[in-house]
């Protein structure tokens, strides 16, 4: 059977299952929300941090109408691949209004400051267009400030405590939980790979060597390891990913290492060593290729288990950093609002968490029950 066989005969087994079939949707609409984050976040700015705080905490579906405001510095632009990768920097700051009107080249708004509460500010038309704009009449300035700087936003998920859209950090938080799946599990598995078959091919001295440092490794708490080598290389977007990828090697290290030492006592690997092929030959075009679905099982249970770690450190604060959002750092900042009539501010992040590492954790059953070859 060609190895183009095999693939289709694990992707087919894999489609008969209902709950690989759910996980696999979850991960993949994951992946496409996280690839255009910021075209399909209602607040494309970087990090989805346009603060208003005046609507801070507000429950889903709430709507304001908002003037946008020219800052004084035009904010710097970059090209559009980087915009689509981090965010359009925003030249307006948002004010939400109860109503407003115009009075011959003057705005008159009603600033809302809070339920039950506002004020009255006034803006020149002159100070609110773009140079572009200021030449025209009244009349057509009038109309262009409400058709493009008086706009009405609705807030699907509610704001956050600082009056950021939920929804927009939400989407571009998924950015963060895949990112650090993916190279926590690149780290570990090459990791795992490189000592657990280099451990179970040759054994004696470089075996002991191996599981030494793997028990004592095992002793450690993750989170007392991660926090050691966080400590260690610093606080940042980086830097995290890299403490948990060298932190979760060792289950992978383990795991190859006793698949390996079973393999390399089978008559194929008598065979290519009677006929003179290099051990690295033998290791990586005959044993590896045996023992690939071991592997992809515990890539996946290492990509839930690190968005898990991640999560666990950005809420105590050793995580990604603020204002960068993460679904962790969205429940440390909110948990209190568990206790008042707020309480999505800290279970939508929480859900999302909660769908994504259950989808990572039935693939990885759905993968272990396909390719157990006792099945």
């Amino acid at each position: 059977m060609s190895s183009r066989d095999t693939n289709d005969t694990i992707l087919q087994k894999l489609l008969k299952k209902p709950s690989a079939i759910i996980a696999i949707s979850i991960i993949l609409l994951t992946a496409m929300i996280a690839l255009f984050a910021y075209l399909l976040a209602p607040d494309n700015t970087p990090n989805a941090n346009r603060m208003i705080i005046e609507l801070g905490a507000r429950e889903p579906g709430f709507s304001k109408q908002l003037l946008l405001v020219p800052k004084t510095i035009t904010q710097q632009r970059t090209n559009k691949g980087t915009e689509w990768l981090s965010g359009t920097p925003s030249d307006y700051n948002a004010i939400p209004l109860n109503g407003y009107h115009f009075n011959g080249d003057k705005l008159y708004i009603k600033h809302y400051i809070d339920e039950g509460l506002q004020d009255t500010m006034t803006f020149a038309l002159q100070q609110l267009l773009p140079t572009g704009e200021k030449t025209k009449s009244i009349k057509e300035q009038r109309q262009y400030l409400e058709k493009h700087q008086i706009v009405k936003r609705t807030f699907y998920l509610g704001t956050d405590r600082y009056g950021r859209d939920i929804l927009s950090r939400v989407i571009v938080g998924s950015r963060v939980s895949l990112a650090v799946g993916f190279v926590a599990v690149l780290l570990s598995i090459t990791i795992g790979i490189i000592l657990g078959s280099v451990a179970g091919y040759f054994g004696g001295i470089i075996d002991n060597t191996v599981m030494w440092v793997i028990n004592i490794l095992w002793a450690i708490p993750t989170l007392l390891l991660v926090f050691a080598i966080t400590l260690t290389i610093g606080k940042g977007f980086w830097e995290i990913f890299i403490a948990i990828g060298l932190t979760m090697w060792v289950s992978a290290a383990r795991l190859i290492r006793g698949q390996v030492l079973v393999i390399r006592e089978m008559e194929y690997i008598t065979a290519a060593k009677a006929l003179g092929l290099g051990d690295a030959r033998i290791i990586f075009r005959h044993i590896l290729p045996n023992i690939a679905g071991p592997i992809m099982v515990i890539a996946a249970s290492n990509f839930a288990t690190a968005i898990l770690i991640e999560a666990g450190l950005s809420f105590l604060g050793i995580g990604v950093q603020p204002p960068m959002p993460s679904w962790g750092l969205m429940i440390k900042e909110h948990y209190n609002f568990l206790l008042t009539n707020r309480p999505l501010l800290a279970i939508i992040p929480g859900i999302a968490i909660m769908l994504l590492v259950y989808a990572f954790n039935i693939l990885g059953n759905a993968l272990r029950d396909v390719l157990d070859v006792r099945a």
